[in-house]
């Protein structure tokens, strides 16, 4: 559907100037196709039917692809006061929700307690004395240790309980009356290593065996998220099978992810605001330098390392900024952010199909995890990011869909402004 989004892209751009100079016009902007998230839902129950996904919360936080979510029936793994907010507010059961931090705040465990939220994780023992005090009634996941030394992100080094620490960890929460359920494991961000996880589930039996060796009746698994969206219908499967292997009953499953419904489905378009040709004598790329960099969108090519691969918005929808004749061949550039700080880099060095020039517009896909997520003020940029919405499945079937007729007018991440749909108001077509 690269399309329907290009032609939001160019619709916007060439409404841009017509008053003067504005500070809109000099703004990055995402375009959000909420058809991707349906497509991606339909993927994970057809490629791991007996696992619930409960969307990671922190990897996007966009009102509208939470309530689409909802709607679509997933959970939600939530990790601090906000995030419960923001999907309370939509109307969610809160038994559909899980607090998914080993280690809370007095606060916020308060909050669940009365927000009705009965899902929580637990690593520690001090952990064990907090949710006793605040939220005695919790119905509790042991965090256990996972990694997957292939993994982008190894989130062992700060959460999951060793093996040989679970039986201690189950006898406390015992002592006192706590109700353990469920056992978790996260092998990482960007895992794809099959034999970690199953290492991970078999661990994960053994603290079965345990807690029922102390009267728990632990019947939940949560296998965590960093599902890559690559090779998911050949991985997918295969983590399927292992779990009906060392679980053919009385189990449930449910995992976390984020970035799998989240990145696809998101667009950034952001603009060229200065560029310094190479004169010397050494052969260096041009420097391009946009209006959002690694303090905004960007943090994945610093946390991540993610290379990125921009394409130039077609011709005769840029700003008139630029002006003059456009050299053809390809370029070599390197991609500069907006702040003072040098490690303000977006793309180290890539070919363009033909010059950049000032107030030409980028384009880049699979932005819709840990992008806004991250972002920061530094250097006094704004954080917020407009976006526009569109749900090529609506239009790909020319049917009504319930969940569109929810989705509200909001383009801003941070700030909650009514702007118009970008479905409703660029697209020429019926609409219910």
């Amino acid at each position: 559907m690269d399309p329907l989004i290009d032609f939001l892209i160019q619709t916007r751009l060439s409404n841009l100037g017509q008053n003067g100079v504005s500070i809109e016009d000099d703004e990055p902007f995402f375009v959000a196709d909420l058809g991707q998230v349906i497509r991606q839902h339909r993927r994970w129950k057809r490629n791991l039917p007996d696992v619930h996904p409960f969307y990671a919360v922190k990897c996007n936080s966009d009102p509208n692809l939470l309530r689409l979510l909802a709607e679509l029936g997933t959970g939600f793994d939530c990790a601090s006061i906000e995030e419960l907010r923001s999907v309370l507010a939509l109307g969610v059961d809160p038994a559909r929700i899980i607090f998914a931090n080993p280690c809370k705040t007095a606060s916020s465990l308060v909050f669940a307690q009365r927000a009705g939220v009965p899902w929580t994780t637990f690593d520690n023992l001090d952990e064990l004395d907090t949710i006793k005090r605040y939220h005695p009634n919790a119905q509790l996941a042991l965090r256990i240790f996972a990694s997957d030394s292939d993994a982008l992100i190894d989130l062992s080094k700060k959460y999951g309980a060793p093996i040989d620490s679970t039986w201690r960890l189950l006898q406390r929460a015992q002592e006192l009356g706590l109700e353990v359920s469920g056992v978790s494991f996260h092998v990482g961000t960007g895992a794809s290593n099959l034999a970690s996880y199953i290492k991970a589930i078999q661990q994960a039996k053994i603290v079965v065996e345990q807690g029922k060796a102390l009267g728990f009746v632990i019947n939940v698994l949560d296998i965590g998220g960093g599902f890559q969206d690559s090779n998911f219908e050949k991985f997918a499967p295969k983590l399927q099978a292992a779990l009906r292997r060392e679980f053919p009953t009385g189990m449930r499953f449910m995992a976390e992810p984020g970035r799998y419904y989240a990145r696809s489905a998101y667009t950034l378009v952001c603009k060229v605001i200065s560029r310094r040709l190479q004169t010397g004598a050494q052969p260096e790329p041009d420097m391009l330098y946009q209006n959002d960099g690694v303090y905004g969108s960007f943090m994945n090519v610093l946390i991540e390392k993610e290379v990125l691969h921009p394409s130039l918005v077609p011709s005769g929808f840029h700003s008139l900024e630029g002006g003059g004749k456009r050299h053809k061949g390809k370029r070599r550039y390197s991609i500069w952010g907006p702040t003072c700080d040098s490690t303000d880099r977006v793309v180290e060095e890539m070919d363009m199909e033909s010059e950049v020039k000032v107030g030409d517009w980028l384009k880049y896909t699979h932005m819709g995890a840990y992008t806004t997520a991250t972002a920061t003020q530094f250097n006094g940029f704004p954080s917020h990011r407009h976006v526009i919405y569109l749900d090529s499945e609506l239009i790909g079937h020319g049917k009504s869909r319930k969940s569109q007729r929810h989705i509200r007018p909001h383009m801003s991440f941070h700030r909650n402004q009514n702007y118009p749909l970008g479905l409703s108001s660029h697209l020429p077509c019926n609409l219910p």
